[in-house]
């Protein structure tokens, strides 16, 4: 019996939703926002509008109850046409809004989730430090519970994280240590940070080389007070509940990264009907074709592989290991398409006008965020019982 990896009526329906509203909405205005380094918040709030913030949440707690492939194939419509907005959207679901759902407490998930779904507010994920990345074990910031007063006071810094410091965040969860195990490690828990609270400060956004209509900050923490109710899951498990969001996570990037390949392609098949090179368009050369016939194939697989993972995490199953093969190949042939569409392009390809200079620029991160390439093969091996 043959699988079908066929969409449902439902899942087609919003694939194709979204790829009409990042065809008619995003495309025609993210590139003045990216050349000025600007937050698009009405395209930001349109989506918000659609329910897209909330697609794989339960109703109950004001999401659109559907799931996580559903979120899934938004991403890879977005960022067909534009990183930028699919990365905000991704951050702010599956980073921010998919922690407190998995791992807070009835009364956390009632305060933060409907205004997460409705995209009034966006959540961050406060786990990179400057001195540990892939490392993040080694976290040095703490949070130290002050009995008396009933509060966690949190010292310490982060960098890098999405949609941080914009005019609609609304909170981060930070990861610290507070306290020690027996055997002296760290013991990481995850605090909520409401934005706005004394102590914690958003530094000015980076100068990125790519993703540069999104939002990314470094935040430093000074004696920040936030009650201990604000505790996000048991103590002591912050680095297990980080580690899960990592992987669900990585299906996620993976759908992105497809995205960005396959708007490569569709790229560059459109240069090359219309462009004319020796009194022919380009598009009849071989070489050309050849390329995009790669192209075309590398986004095809990637797209079987994060569906792969996205359909494993859905049934319940051990998906860590192909979310992170599909995090992997998505993440280096975005890469690898984003190369060749500025190749076809040719000179135009160095334009900012043209999106596959955008794109160029956008597919480098998808190697490094949410798990390094190195990263996700170490994490492939680990699951291919090698000695150690």
């Amino acid at each position: 019996m043959a699988l079908d990896h066929r969409l449902s009526a439902e899942h087609e329906e919003l694939r194709r939703t979204v790829e009409q509203f990042a065809n008619d909405v995003v495309a025609p205005k993210i590139g003045a926002y990216y050349e000025r380094h600007e937050f698009p918040y009405d395209i930001v709030r349109q989506m918000g509008e659609m329910g897209l913030f909330g697609l794989p949440f339960p109703e109950e707690y004001g999401g659109m109850g559907g799931d996580y492939l559903a979120l899934c194939l938004a991403l890879e419509e977005l960022a067909r046409v534009d990183s930028s907005v699919a990365i905000t959207l991704e951050a702010g679901v599956s980073l921010g809004a998919m922690p407190i759902f998995r791992f807070g407490t009835e009364e956390q998930k009632r305060a933060w989730l409907p205004k997460l779904c409705s995209g009034e507010l966006l959540g961050a994920f406060g786990l990179t430090e400057p001195e540990c990345g892939s490392d993040a074990g080694g976290t040095r910031t703490t949070a130290v519970l002050d009995e008396e007063r009933g509060e966690w006071v949190i010292n310490g810094s982060k960098c890098f994280i999405t949609n941080s410091g914009t005019d609609i965040t609304g909170l981060v969860t930070v990861t610290a240590v507070t306290g020690r195990k027996e055997d002296g490690s760290p013991r990481i828990s995850t605090v909520i940070v409401p934005s706005g609270t004394p102590g914690f400060t958003v530094a000015e956004p980076y100068s990125k080389v790519g993703w540069n209509a999104s939002d990314t900050r470094e935040l430093s923490f000074s004696d920040v007070r936030v009650p201990a109710a604000n505790l996000l899951g048991e103590e002591g498990r912050g680095y297990a509940q980080f580690l899960r969001i990592l992987d669900e996570g990585r299906i996620a990037i993976s759908a992105l990264a497809t995205g960005l390949a396959q708007g490569c392609v569709d790229q560059s098949v459109e240069y090359a009907r219309t462009r004319t090179a020796f009194g022919r368009p380009i598009g009849t050369n071989q070489a050309i074709q050849f390329k995009l016939a790669d192209m075309e194939m590398r986004a095809h697989t990637a797209r079987v592989s994060w569906r792969d993972a996205a359909s494993r995490l859905q049934a319940g199953e051990r998906f860590k290991k192909e979310a992170a093969l599909a995090k992997l190949y998505s993440s280096e042939i975005a890469v690898t398409n984003a190369r060749e569409a500025t190749q076809i392009h040719g000179g135009y390809g160095f334009m900012n006008e043209y999106p596959v200079a955008r794109m160029w620029r956008d597919s480098k991160i998808l190697e490094i965020g949410e798990g390094t390439s190195e990263v996700q093969r170490m994490l492939v091996a680990r699951e291919l019982d090698l000695p150690r």
